[in-house]
């Protein structure tokens, strides 16, 4: 008898399960525009949720842009578009990660915000805590998991990126640097300068001694910018003067601060065991492999985990290689999928 009625009850309860409520219902992928606001600034960003459970927490992954007036798809139109954030972003839908990627200081919906009347003011702090305010704000979307938050940057962005790494609460899970600025800011563009003006004079366009001069009128420009000294442009073509100028003008206190960084000191603030991916493109000119080895050694030193560094060949700065030129390179999507890998 008892035996009969427990099958009864049994029976019941598996009737009232119906599949609608086995099988939670799956939120398609969508973007929608993300709005916070940090010093006076109200800032616009596209947060993307790959397709999805209902109720389920995503790993999320804030996008940070490189130098210069990069907006949140990675571009500087009209000149440059090639959409490197927003390329991270479909890759990471991919891996069912949610991404952030936001307008940041002169750029797109955002513009100069608070410093429109006074651009001067503008230094490299200022955009280290927007990137801030935006992870706070990816953290606490209702789809993100804010025990799973990750940065990928790119250029200087994986700069800005490390510096969070080590301060933001709760730590990132993981960090990608992706062609990261990984020395000073100055010492970087004096190896840029240096390379072009090497190739100029091998394509016989300077002789040796006009390369004497010029490389060495750059590294005593760099020294006066370091010291707060007038640079002596005399010996310098004349675009490369009017950079220096610039970097003395309206510029001043964003260079002297985004150069104040050496991003090897930032990896010692951040928590053992962090993920972290380091790539380096062999065709990229604006920042070399090499300059990536001492922020590699630091890096180790930290204790954090793999992948490590990873060498992209034939890659460029934008990620792309002769076969996908207006694409993320197979390499670079490798890269990404293996740092998001459980």
């Amino acid at each position: 008898m008892f035996l009969r009625f427990a099958a009864v009850v049994l029976a019941l309860s598996v009737a009232t399960v119906t599949p609608a409520e086995a099988t939670p219902r799956l939120v398609p992928a969508a973007d929608r525009e993300i709005v916070f606001t940090v010093d006076g600034t109200t800032t616009y960003g596209t947060l993307h949720v790959p397709e999805h459970r209902a109720g389920q927490r995503l790993r999320a992954a804030l996008l940070l842009p490189g130098s210069g007036p990069t907006d949140r798809d990675g571009n500087q139109p009209p000149a440059a578009t090639p959409d490197t954030l927003a390329q991270v972003a479909d890759a990471l839908d991919g891996d069912r990660v949610a991404t952030l990627r936001f307008d940041k200081y002169g750029t797109g919906r955002t513009g100069l915000g608070a410093y429109q009347d006074r651009p001067e003011e503008l230094d490299y702090p200022a955009f280290v805590r927007q990137a801030k305010a935006a992870y706070e704000s990816l953290r606490d979307q209702p789809e993100t998991d804010p025990r799973a938050l990750m940065v990928v940057g790119h250029s200087e962005g994986a700069m800005t990126g490390l510096l969070l790494g080590g301060t933001v609460h709760p730590r990132p899970a993981g960090l990608a640097l992706l062609q990261p600025q990984a020395i000073r800011f100055l010492d970087l563009v004096a190896l840029q300068l240096h390379s072009q003006i090497a190739e100029a004079t091998r394509l016989g366009q300077l002789t040796p001694e006009q390369q004497r001069v010029i490389d060495a009128a750059v590294d005593a420009a760099v020294t006066a910018l370091r010291e707060r000294r007038p640079v002596d442009t005399t010996d310098l073509p004349p675009a490369v003067a009017q950079l220096f100028l610039a970097f003395q003008g309206p510029s001043a206190r964003f260079v002297e601060s985004d150069d104040a960084v050496y991003p090897p000191d930032a990896a010692a603030a951040l928590r053992p065991g962090t993920k972290v991916l380091l790539t380096c493109g062999t065709n990229d000119v604006q920042v070399p492999c090499t300059t990536t080895d001492a922020l590699t050694t630091a890096l180790r030193r930290a204790h954090t985990g793999g992948p490590g560094r990873v060498e992209l060949p034939g890659v460029d700065h934008l990620m792309h290689d002769a076969d996908h030129p207006s694409t993320l390179a197979p390499a670079a999507l490798d890269a990404l999928h293996r740092f998001t890998a459980r």
